[in-house]
């Protein structure tokens, strides 16, 4: 049993007593303690990206963050940005360009990388926009940019890893996944009314659980494991494209409130799944409130998870449709 159990059965809402992304720091007894350890992060300058590099700084990780805009990355993290130890890395998620500079300039300053979180995320933009890469721009920014990146950097994480800290990835997945499986014939969502917010959302979100699942089945004899995360529910940017009598709702239903986080406890899971001791050379789980899911959903569309995540048949056929999409091919 989780050792968070408890603080999750009767949530009062944001700062209750549910941990933060610091609290899993701290009882992991790793304050300054992995300072030979090199984390990449997506993702983080708004919301629980911010918690969660945040929290990695304070292990004493060399800790690159990955943002879009370095200038607003920098005002989100300027109290804990070091440089030589916690630094800015440009990175725009939709743009395979960027991702594969990205890459480029993260194994210029570091040849291993121990831990990638991939964080970055958009929601529910209400009509489909097409990437320059002729993308949807949802599954581009939530899967295909972390899948490249993840690609890119393969070998750095299979060299950084050591049989005391196994190299992980944790991909930011989210209850959103219940909203739709893989679209096969249509990845993209190209075909006439194919497009709906939540379809493309929901089907990005899957295929991150996917990615995890297999890179675990896969990699994980080689020593690189990956989880996926449901952070929970944080009032963020995120929503920005959410029509505003939903979210209204959401603020005032009481139910809601209780289920909700605050951005620091909402990076909790994360940063458990990326330096908790009880996930050491473990993997292939979709955790959520500091434990491994249930598939029984104790609230409807928001917690657990749908039977068809733990689908190995499923996994596999997303990975290849993935890789063609990219273009790109397995060496070995």
């Amino acid at each position: 049993m989780s050792r968070y159990a408890d603080a999750h059965k009767n949530t009062s809402g944001p700062g209750d007593a549910r941990p933060t992304a610091l609290q899993i720091v701290r009882d992991e007894g790793l304050e300054g303690a992995l300072t030979d350890k090199v984390f990449l992060i997506t993702g983080t300058s708004a919301g629980i990206g911010v918690e969660v590099g945040r929290a990695i700084a304070a292990t004493g990780a060399r800790v690159f963050l990955a943002v879009r805009d370095l200038e607003k990355g920098k005002a989100a993290c300027s109290s804990f940005l070091k440089p030589g130890q916690v630094d800015l890395i440009r990175l725009d998620t939709s743009d395979m360009s960027s991702v594969r500079a990205c890459a480029a300039e993260f194994l210029e300053k570091s040849p291993t990388l121990n831990v990638l979180i991939n964080n970055a995320a958009i929601m529910a933009t209400p009509t489909r926009i097409e990437t320059k890469d002729g993308f949807e721009q949802q599954l581009a920014t939530n899967y295909l940019g972390h899948f490249l990146l993840f690609w890119l950097l393969k070998d750095a994480l299979l060299r950084g890893s050591t049989p005391e800290f196994n190299s992980r990835v944790v991909n930011v997945s989210s209850s959103g996944h219940h909203a739709s499986e893989i679209i096969y014939d249509d990845f993209q969502l190209k075909e006439p009314d194919a497009y709906s917010p939540f379809k493309a959302y929901g089907q990005s979100k899957l295929a991150q659980i996917y990615m995890s699942n297999y890179i675990d089945r896969v990699y994980g004899p080689k020593g690189l494991h990956a989880t996926s995360v449901m952070p929970g529910g944080i009032a963020s940017n995120l929503q920005k494209h959410m029509p505003e009598s939903v979210l209204k709702d959401m603020k005032e239903d009481p139910k809601t409130i209780k289920f909700m986080k605050s951005p620091e406890q909402g990076a909790a899971t994360t940063v458990l799944a990326a330096v908790g001791k009880e996930w050491e050379g473990k993997g292939g789980k979709y955790l959520e409130d500091c434990r491994p899911s249930k598939p029984e959903p104790l609230i409807p569309g928001m917690m657990g998870h749908k039977d068809y995540i733990y689908v190995s048949e499923k996994e596999n056929r997303t990975w290849e449709l993935t890789l063609q999409t990219l273009g790109l091919q397995e060496t070995s």
